[in-house]
């Protein structure tokens, strides 16, 4: 196994675990972009499955949302 051959000093660890958390902090942002924008209807291209049928079997439905008026 590997060893490091010095101690990270307090400095490198805080920058470690900032960078660590500004990642974490920028996919929560994403995913709940995504969240609203696929829950008001605005989302442009997105796939998802319906259980509509009685028959219980789902069906893969696209959405494209642009308005070709």
């Amino acid at each position: 196994m590997a060893v490091p051959k010095k101690r990270t000093s307090k400095s490198r660890k805080r920058i470690r675990k900032n960078v660590w958390k500004g990642k974490a902090n920028q996919a929560a942002i994403k995913a709940l972009s995504l969240a609203e924008s696929i829950s008001t209807g605005r989302s442009k291209i997105f796939y998802y499955t319906t259980n509509d049928e009685p028959s219980g079997s789902s069906k893969s439905a696209f959405i494209n949302e642009s308005n070709d008026s």
